[in-house]
């Protein structure tokens, strides 16, 4: 297979949250930021942006047949980390999954949710805007996510403090899919 340079792929990605079942940009808006009315841009990034698709395929097997006849897909675990470079009580709020924000003279506060573990989390939606093929725009919808991974912040005299965040995408419905890729093509 011959190189084809067009194909490759540098350069950073901005990312997106909305609540779960924000209306979608169209994908002839594929060029354009998501509305600001639905969708809030979580700024600055350091370390890239990662997206993550694993899928599990478990063996059928007949006893006739010593090879493997096939698999079907049993599990699909789809994640999008990275580190935010703006650390704000905003942001946190994102990453831990909701809670209680106030603002006051000359102070702003948080307090996460301490409800009942039994209690539905607050879903969300993440879109991660980077570059497609042929310095193109590509977009990845995650229609319905949680930050479930371990949030830090560190503070050195040497090093930016930063949150990172990992959020996992879930199920949806049997119409809906739970993620999309949409690239541009001109």
């Amino acid at each position: 297979m011959a190189v084809t340079t067009t194909d490759l792929i540098m350069g950073p990605a901005d990312l997106y949250i909305g609540s779960f079942g924000a209306t979608e940009p169209i994908d002839t808006a594929i060029n354009s930021a998501p509305a600001a009315s639905a969708w809030t841009d979580l700024g600055g990034t350091q370390d890239g942006v990662k997206l993550s698709v694993d899928q599990t395929y478990t063996a059928l097997e007949v006893d006739q047949v010593v090879d493997e006849v096939g698999g079907r897909l049993t599990k699909r675990l789809f994640t999008v980390e990275t580190n935010l470079a703006q650390p704000t009580l905003e942001n946190l709020k994102f990453l831990l999954n909701d809670g209680t924000a106030a603002s006051g003279a000359g102070f702003k506060s948080f307090e996460p949710i301490y409800a009942s573990s039994a209690t539905q989390p607050t879903y969300r939606a993440v879109i991660l805007d980077g570059y497609a093929p042929g310095q193109l725009r590509r977009r990845f919808i995650i229609r319905r996510c949680l930050s479930n991974d371990k949030v830090e912040s560190s503070y050195k005299k040497d090093g930016m403090t930063l949150f990172t965040v990992k959020w996992q995408g879930f199920y949806v419905s049997p119409s809906i899919a739970p993620f999309k890729l949409i690239d541009a093509t001109s």
